[in-house]
């Protein structure tokens, strides 16, 4: 019995490390691939923290902005120029991005990544018509 309550202390500890890794991972990727424009204003991206200027952004809604953005938008490229980053990263980064700039997001649930997605192939359906 001793070994077991162990093994699940251990486990339970394990979980608790890798959910602050998660938690943490919106802010880590901002820093790796988003804050060189969004830090910076380049080319006329909104800054980190200017609730003016995402407020009409956040406005759009979750599933849209993380989409839309994750596909490219206006300036910004796709996937903010890190060809390797997933749905699930951007949207854990534009939360962040978020949640400092006026709004109150959570990271989202699979219901909404599904939705994302969606949204995804229907903003590449309809740049790939023009």
């Amino acid at each position: 019995m001793m070994l077991k309550t162990k093994v699940l202390t251990f486990a339970a500890t394990i979980f608790a490390f890798s959910s602050l890794a998660y938690a943490q991972s919106g802010e880590s990727t901002y820093k790796q691939v988003c804050a060189s424009c969004h830090g910076a204003g380049v080319l006329n991206a909104p800054k980190l923290g200017d609730k003016a200027k995402w407020a009409p952004l956040i406005a759009e809604g979750q599933v849209i902005l993380t989409a839309h953005g994750y596909v490219g938008v206006r300036a910004m490229p796709a996937k903010g120029g890190s060809p390797n980053l997933s749905v699930e990263g951007f949207a854990d980064a534009l939360v962040y991005i978020v949640n400092n700039s006026g709004g109150k997001w959570t990271a989202p649930d699979a219901k909404t990544v599904v939705a994302i997605n969606k949204e995804i192939e229907a903003r590449k359906a309809g740049l790939n018509k023009k």
